[in-house]
């Protein structure tokens, strides 16, 4: 395998990862801006999670940026150039729920403030973040005065965008639904369960029926990568199986209880289906960053600069796995913490 193709499927496990923990930690936000004080606990399930996971989420974002930086610094600088009003907008809107995060454990007041700017930017900062996907397919971009430069108003009329950004929403509440109602079911909190198992089998058609509906709408305006999309046929099968695999486990009976469906397999289904779908896509994307203008090829590092980040990175994983696993052992799987009162 060659190191440009290499370096870019790191990058994508790393978008991936992030994808997941995002998914979960902004939709966990905006459950508990929706349950807050409900009956069932739900919203307090949803920020018992939150509260001290939000800053893993932002660590697997660093470590996103650092290495497409890194190993594509042309292609950082284009996408920095091109995305400068979106990430701008992303980096306030982290910054102001960060900052809400660490304050409002230390000031009680501050609560019902967090509660409400965690929801929101959990609903605006994945919006913000897909943009890339319909952008980097291309037809948005020209040059002015020697300069790529985004055309705002073109993207904004591009229905695809719209598309985009529901599928994104209705992938993160739906992943969020499944990993809260696989806590709650863990944490014994049996009306919270419940809650978010319904949410789940809600919106785990949406986002199939939105997905699909994506697909349909770009077939316009990228052609080549619904092209590409269909060599991929094996890895979407997959991904498929997987759905079906895991919604059906949320509808199967258990013996000796009183609520159906298995939480953890569900999960774990649907977290494979998105491993697939987004193996396929990438694929099918190769090997541009931005079609036409720029590939894997024109915006790769030196090779000797590759394997020396991959040292450091091997180090710098080395170091944070066991960090991860303790707070996995702690807050994820402790039961006094799981099921404190």
């Amino acid at each position: 395998m060659i190191v440009e193709v290499q370096a870019i499927l790191i990058i994508w496990t790393f978008i991936f990862i992030y994808s997941i923990f995002g998914s979960i930690d902004f939709g966990s936000g905006f459950w508990a801006l929706i349950y807050n004080d409900h009956r069932t606990l739900a919203g307090k399930m949803a920020n018992r999670f939150l509260s001290p996971t939000w800053e893993i989420t932002n660590v697997f974002l660093v470590l996103l940026v650092v290495a497409f930086v890194g190993f594509f610094p042309k292609g950082a600088f284009t996408l920095g150039t091109i995305l400068l009003i979106p990430v701008s907008l992303i980096l306030f809107f982290l910054a102001i729920r960060s900052a809400f995060m660490v304050f409002s454990y230390s000031v009680q007041g501050y609560r019902k403030l967090m509660f409400l700017i965690s929801g929101v930017s959990g609903l605006l900062i994945p919006a913000l973040l897909i943009t890339v996907l319909p952008i980097s397919q291309g037809g948005f971009i020209e040059l002015v005065d020697g300069k790529e430069t985004l055309l705002l108003g073109k993207l904004l009329a591009s229905p695809s965008l719209y598309l985009y950004i529901l599928f994104g929403l209705t992938s993160e509440l739906f992943l969020s639904s499944l990993f809260l109602g696989d806590y709650s079911y863990a944490s014994k909190q049996e009306g919270a369960y419940r809650l978010y198992r319904g949410n789940a089998l809600l919106l785990g058609p949406s986002t199939l029926l939105a997905a699909v509906l994506t697909l349909l709408v770009s077939q316009q305006e990228a052609s080549w990568l619904i092209k590409h999309l269909y060599e991929q046929k094996l890895w979407f099968s997959l991904s498929l199986a997987s759905f079906i695999i895991g919604y059906v486990a949320l509808l199967l009976p258990r013996k000796k209880n009183t609520v159906r469906g298995f939480p953890r397999l569900a999960l774990l289904a649907v977290i494979a289906q998105y491993g697939f779908a987004s193996y396929g896509y990438g694929m099918a994307h190769l090997p541009y960053i931005v079609y036409p203008r720029l590939t894997i090829f024109d915006a790769f590092t030196a090779t000797e600069t590759f394997y020396s980040l991959l040292i450091m990175y091997g180090i710098g994983l080395a170091i944070l796995t066991p960090g991860f696993y303790i707070f996995w052992r702690l807050f994820l799987k402790d039961r006094r913490y799981l099921q404190q009162d």
